[in-house]
C-alpha cells in the first residue's frame, strides 16, 4: 500500500508540473496579446516620436536624419524621441551618445515598453515595416520613408511578391506620409511594384532623402567621422582617397542572406594591392549581413562599422564601387564616380530582375578586380578610363532623373511638411487614380472547394479595365491553400492577412459572442465589436476606401461583420446555398454552422446586396431568410466558369505530351494509389529531373491511379465534398443497381469531407470495392473527368453546381437530381435531371449507358457574358 501511495503522490507531482508548465507558456503568449491590447486604450502622448530602422538594426538611415534634425531644432525641444533597437546592449556607442539627453530613450524590439510606444506615440518614423501586429491608432501621424530608390525588382515585380510583400504593402497602405527621391521611385516602386495605384490614402512625397543630407560634410563633421573611424580600427589618413565598396545581400531570402565574408575580404584587399599608395579601400556591407562581417577578425581594419550612418561614409567617399545596391543613388548628389563590379549582372538580373539596363547605369560595369582596380586608378586624370570622362552624360542624366533634390536640405523639408503643412521645395501628392472603380472581394478560407474555384473564376474574368480588384484573405503556409493564392489572377492586387485579431480577454468574449449570437448581443457590447473591427480593418487595409466591398465566402460572421462596416460605397454578401438548410445541417450528430450562420444573417441588415449564385436559390434563400433583410436586397448572380483552365488541365497545352514522352523514353510505370497523387508525382519528378514536365507528369499519374483505361468498361464519375447534401450515399446505392445489371462499369468519386468513413463502410457493405473508387480531393480533378464516360450528381441541394459546368465544358452527358438551383448550369434538354431516389438515379445512369442522354454541346464564353452582366447589376455597378 505504501509503494502504492508513493507512486501515486509521484503520478501527482508529475501531473501538477506538466499543469503548471502549460499555465506558464500560456501566460508567456498571452501577456504580450493582453499588454497590446491595454496600451491601444491609452492616450496618445503628442510629443512622442518613435524612429524604427530595418526592425531595429541600429540607428540608421533616413529616421535617423529625420531624428536628427528635429533633435537640433531650437522650436521643437520639447519633442520627446524613442529608438527602436533589436537589443539596446548591442549597440553601446549609440546609447552612450545620448545618455546625458534626457529627452532620447531606447527601447528592445517587441518588447512590452516597445508596444506601448509604438501604441501612444503621435509620430511613428519608420524605413521598413512595423511588424505585423502593428495597426496604427487614429491620431497617429505615420512616415515610412523607405530605406533606397530601387534598382533591384521590388513588390509585385519579384517572383512571388504579392505574398512576400504582405507586410509592406499592409504598412504603405497604413501610412500617412510615403518618402521619395524622384517621380522614378514614386511611380516605379510606390504605385506600380507595390499597386498602390487607386487605393493607397497616404500621400507620396518628393522631398529628397533625409539621409543624403549627411553627405554633405562639413570640415567638423568630417574629422568627427574620422576620430570615429579609427576609434573602430578603421584608419584613414587626412589625404588618402577613399574607394569605398559596398555590395548588397545576396541569397533567396532577406531574412537569411549569404554569408560572402570571407569573399568579399579577399576581394576588397586584392583590390587595393593593385591601387596606388595613397588609396585606401573600405567595406560597407547590407546592415542585413553585418553581424556576419564583423565576426571576422582579418576585416576589421577595412570594416565599416554598422552604427555609423552610411550617408556620412559616403560624405567621406572618392569612388564608390557597388554592384546592384541602391546605394549609388544616394551618391549621385556627390558628383563623384561610382563603379559597378557586377560579374554576373545578367545572371542577377534574369533571376530578381532590375530596373535599369546596364546601359542606364551611371558608370562603368566591371567583370574583374583587375578592370576595377584600372578604371579606379584613372579616376581624376581627365582621360578613358576615368568614369568622369567615359560616363559623364549619364551620369548627369541619372543625377537628374534619381536625386533631384538631394541638396542638404532634405531632412528639413520633411519635417516642415509633416509638423507644420509646408510643403515648400516638395512635391505631394496621392497615389495616381486611373478612373476605375474600385473592387475588394474576400475570398475565404482559399482552401480548395467551390467557393474557392468560383471566387478564382470570377477574378479571371471580370473587366479589369474597368475595376481595380483586390483581394483579402487569410494568409496561410498550407500546400492547398497556397496553390489557390498563386492561381490568382495577376492582375489583382492581395492583402493577405497577417498578424490577427487579438484584442483582450474581455474583448476576445465579446468576439465570440458576436459570432455567435450577432447583433442580439447587448448594444453596448455591439459598439465596442464595432470599434474594434474598424481597428482591425484599418490593420489590414489601412484607411483605404473601396467603391465595392463583396463578402464572397458568406459563411463567417466575423468576417461579415468586418466587411459590413468597412469604407465603400456599397457592401455585398455571397449567398452560395441554401443557407438555411446549412444552418440546420447535422454531421455527426452536430450542426457545425448553426451558431455562425444564425450570427451572419444578423449582419445582412448591413449589407446592400445578398447575392444567391442562381435564380432559383435567390427565391429560397429570400423566403427562408426574410427575417433578416427584405425581399428587395436579395438577387442573383451566377458563376463564371473558367473554361480555359479546365481544357488546359484536363488536356495539358499542345505538345506537352509529347515533350514528356522525349524527355522520359521507354517504359513509364505510373500507377499509385489514388489518395497519394501529389506524392508520387513529386517522387517521379524528382527522380527522373522531369521538373519541366511535372504537370503532364500529374495528369497521367491522376489518370492511371484513379481511373485507367479499360477496355468495355464504363465509368461514371462524380465530383463534391463528401458531406450530407451531396448525398453521395444515395448514389452508391443507384450505382451498386446499375452495377449488378451491368459489371463492366465503376464509379469514380472525387472529393473529401466528413463522411468519408462512413462512405468507405458504404462501399464495403454494398461489395462495390473492385468498382467504386474513392479518390479523395485530386490536384487535377478534370483530367480524370476527362477519362470518364457519364458525369452523375446526386444532391440535395447545392449553390450552383459548377461541377456540371466543368464536366459539360469537358463533353460529358450529365445526369443529375432535382434540385432548386440545377437549371442554372443545366438547361432543358442540355442533360437530363431525374428526382432525389435511388430508384430514379438508376434509370438516369442506365439512360446515360444507352445514350439517351442530351448531351448539348456548352457554348463557355457567351455564357460567361451573360453572367457578368449578372455580377455587375448584382453588386450595383450595371455596365
Amino acid at each position: 500500500m505504501a509503494t502504492t501511495a508513493k507512486l501515486r503522490r509521484i503520478a501527482k507531482r508529475g501531473t501538477d508540473r506538466k499543469r503548471w508548465r502549460r499555465m506558464a507558456r500560456k501566460v508567456v503568449k498571452t501577456l504580450p496579446v493582453e499588454w497590446r491590447a491595454q496600451v491601444r486604450r491609452m492616450p496618445i502622448q503628442p510629443e512622442l516620436v518613435v524612429y524604427e530602422s530595418f526592425a531595429g538594426n541600429g540607428m540608421l538611415c533616413n529616421p535617423e536624419a529625420i531624428f536628427r534634425t528635429l533633435l537640433a531644432d531650437p522650436a521643437r525641444q520639447h519633442l520627446r524621441h524613442v529608438w527602436v533597437l533589436t537589443d539596446p546592449k548591442r549597440f553601446p556607442e549609440t546609447v552612450a551618445e545620448f545618455a546625458g539627453d534626457d529627452r532620447v530613450r531606447f527601447v528592445k524590439h517587441r518588447s512590452l515598453a516597445y508596444w506601448k510606444v509604438l501604441s501612444t506615440a503621435r509620430l511613428l518614423v519608420n524605413n521598413a515595416t512595423f511588424p505585423p501586429q502593428f495597426g496604427k491608432r487614429e491620431g497617429q501621424v505615420y512616415v515610412n520613408t523607405w530605406h533606397g530608390t530601387p534598382l533591384k525588382a521590388m513588390g509585385y515585380d519579384e517572383p512571388g511578391g504579392a505574398v512576400g510583400a504582405r507586410n509592406v504593402i499592409r504598412n504603405f497602405m497604413m501610412a500617412d506620409f510615403l518618402l521619395s527621391t524622384s517621380p522614378f521611385m514614386s511611380e516605379r516602386m510606390y504605385e506600380q511594384a507595390y499597386r498602390l495605384t487607386n487605393v493607397a490614402p497616404g500621400r507620396i512625397v518628393e522631398a529628397g532623402y533625409p539621409r543624403t543630407d549627411l553627405q554633405l560634410l562639413t570640415e567638423e563633421a568630417r574629422s568627427a567621422l574620422l576620430q570615429r573611424l579609427r576609434a573602430a580600427g578603421v584608419v584613414v589618413g587626412e589625404h588618402e582617397t577613399v574607394v569605398l565598396y559596398a555590395p548588397t545581400w545576396k541569397g533567396e531570402s532577406f531574412h537569411d542572406p549569404l554569408d560572402e565574408s570571407v569573399e568579399l575580404g579577399k576581394r576588397v584587399r586584392d583590390l587595393a594591392s593593385r591601387l596606388p599608395a595613397g588609396h585606401r579601400v573600405l567595406l560597407k556591407v547590407h546592415q542585413q549581413v553585418y553581424d556576419q562581417a564583423r565576426h571576422q577578425p582579418d576585416l576589421a581594419p577595412l570594416l565599416v562599422p554598422n552604427y555609423l550612418p552610411a550617408n556620412a561614409v559616403l560624405g567621406l567617399t572618392h569612388v564608390l564601387v557597388t554592384d546592384y545596391s541602391s546605394i549609388f543613388f544616394d551618391f549621385l548628389s556627390t558628383g563623384r564616380p561610382v563603379v559597378f563590379f557586377a560579374p554576373d549582372l545578367e545572371e542577377y538580373d534574369g533571376d530578381r530582375g532590375l530596373y535599369l539596363t546596364p546601359e542606364e547605369l551611371p558608370g562603368p560595369r566591371v567583370g574583374s578586380v583587375g578592370e576595377l582596380a584600372e578604371i579606379v586608378s584613372a579616376v581624376g586624370s581627365g582621360s578613358v578610363p576615368d568614369p568622369g570622362v567615359s560616363h559623364a552624360e549619364p551620369y548627369a542624366a541619372a543625377r537628374a532623373r534619381f536625386a533631384p533634390r538631394d541638396d542638404g536640405v532634405a531632412s528639413r523639408r520633411v519635417v516642415e511638411l509633416v509638423l507644420d503643412n509646408r510643403a515648400d521645395g516638395v512635391v505631394v501628392r496621392q497615389p495616381v487614380r486611373d478612373g476605375r472603380k474600385t473592387m475588394l472581394i474576400y475570398l475565404g478560407g482559399m482552401r480548395a472547394n467551390g467557393i474557392t474555384a468560383s471566387g478564382l473564376n470570377l477574378l479571371h474574368h471580370v473587366d479589369h479595365e474597368r475595376f481595380d480588384v483586390s483581394v483579402l484573405y487569410g494568409h496561410a503556409t498550407s500546400r492547398d491553400r497556397a496553390a489557390s493564392v498563386r492561381a490568382i489572377d495577376p492582375r489583382v492586387r492581395h492583402f493577405p492577412r497577417v498578424g490577427g485579431f487579438a484584442p483582450s480577454k474581455r474583448q476576445r468574449r465579446r468576439r465570440r459572442a458576436l459570432q455567435t449570437r450577432g447583433t442580439a448581443i447587448a448594444a453596448t457590447d455591439l459598439a465596442i465589436m464595432d470599434g474594434l473591427l474598424r481597428d482591425e480593418w484599418r490593420r489590414c487595409v489601412g484607411d483605404a476606401y473601396f467603391d465595392h466591398v463583396i463578402d464572397w465566402s458568406g459563411y463567417s460572421s466575423f468576417w461579415a461583420f468586418l466587411l459590413s462596416g468597412a469604407p465603400a460605397g456599397a457592401h455585398s454578401i455571397w449567398l452560395h446555398n441554401d443557407l438555411r438548410a446549412d444552418q440546420l445541417r447535422e454531421v455527426d450528430g452536430r450542426r457545425p454552422h448553426f451558431h455562425n450562420l444564425g450570427a451572419t444573417f444578423s449582419a445582412y441588415s448591413r449589407f446592400q446586396h445578398l447575392v444567391s449564385v442562381s435564380r432559383a436559390l435567390r427565391d429560397v434563400n429570400a423566403e427562408r431568410l426574410r427575417e433578416f433583410a427584405p425581399a428587395e436586397k436579395f438577387g442573383a448572380a451566377r458563376n463564371t466558369i473558367n473554361h480555359e483552365r479546365v481544357l488546359a488541365k484536363a488536356y495539358g497545352m499542345p505538345g506537352e505530351a509529347e515533350a514528356l514522352d522525349a524527355a522520359w523514353p521507354g517504359e513509364h510505370v505510373l500507377t499509385v494509389d489514388a489518395q497519394d497523387v501529389l506524392h508520387a508525382v513529386e517522387t517521379i519528378v524528382a527522380e527522373h529531373g522531369l521538373q519541366e514536365h511535372r504537370d503532364e507528369v500529374e495528369r497521367r499519374v491522376a489518370v492511371l491511379s484513379v481511373a485507367p483505361p479499360d477496355q468495355g468498361v464504363r465509368t461514371f464519375v462524380t465530383v463534391g465534398r463528401l458531406s450530407p447534401e451531396k448525398n453521395q450515399e444515395r448514389l452508391l446505392e443507384a450505382f451498386a443497381e446499375v452495377h449488378r445489371t451491368d459489371p463492366r462499369t465503376r464509379l469514380v468519386v472525387i472529393g473529401g469531407g466528413p463522411l468519408r468513413s462512413a462512405l468507405d463502410a458504404k462501399v464495403a457493405g454494398l461489395g462495390l470495392g473492385d468498382c467504386v473508387v474513392l479518390a479523395g480531393p485530386q490536384p487535377n480533378p478534370w483530367v480524370i473527368m476527362r477519362a470518364c464516360d457519364v458525369f452523375v450528381l446526386s444532391s440535395d441541394y447545392e449553390g450552383q453546381p459548377m461541377v456540371i459546368l466543368e464536366a459539360r465544358t469537358l463533353g460529358l452527358p450529365v445526369v443529375s437530381t432535382a434540385f432548386s438551383s440545377v437549371a442554372s448550369a443545366l438547361g432543358p434538354g442540355d442533360g437530363l435531371v431525374v428526382d432525389r431516389s435511388v430508384e430514379a438515379l438508376v434509370e438516369g445512369m442506365r439512360a446515360a449507358l444507352a445514350g439517351d442522354v442530351p448531351n448539348v454541346p456548352f457554348d463557355p464564353v457567351s455564357y460567361n457574358d451573360e453572367v457578368l452582366r449578372e455580377f455587375y447589376s448584382a453588386i450595383g455597378a450595371e455596365s
